[in-house]
């Protein structure tokens, strides 16, 4: 009986050790699209508030962040034409994924 509790306890203060070396390198940040501003260019930067009386964060993207819609995969241009396309703007949510190593934009997503 002492031989399982010592183990038991062994498990335990291994895993809360384990747990102590996570660390956050993402962010996803859930936007209205009202108070989302797209990038013009690959090489720009995407701003964005969380209310019409919040600081706005802009956030540079790169050729590799990845605009996604519908869970397909779309060119810049095409995800602005579409996002433009959206009349009901203050219901649609738009992910913005943040790396915060590199501090850029690795993605937004939208679902319609």
């Amino acid at each position: 009986m002492q031989i399982r509790r010592l183990l038991v306890l062994t498990i335990l203060g291994l895993s809360l050790t384990a747990a102590a070396d996570f660390r956050t390198t993402m962010e996803v940040w859930e936007v209205e699209l009202t108070y989302l501003r797209l990038p013009t260019s690959a090489n720009g930067t995407l701003s964005f508030s969380d209310c019409t009386d919040c600081n706005t964060q802009s956030i540079r993207v790169t050729v590799a962040t990845r605009y996604t819609v519908n869970g397909k995969d779309v060119m810049l241009a095409d995800f602005r034409k579409t996002v433009a396309g959206i009349r009901n703007r203050a219901d649609q949510i738009i992910d913005v994924f943040h790396d915060l190593e590199s501090d850029t934009v690795i993605r937004v997503r939208v679902k319609l």
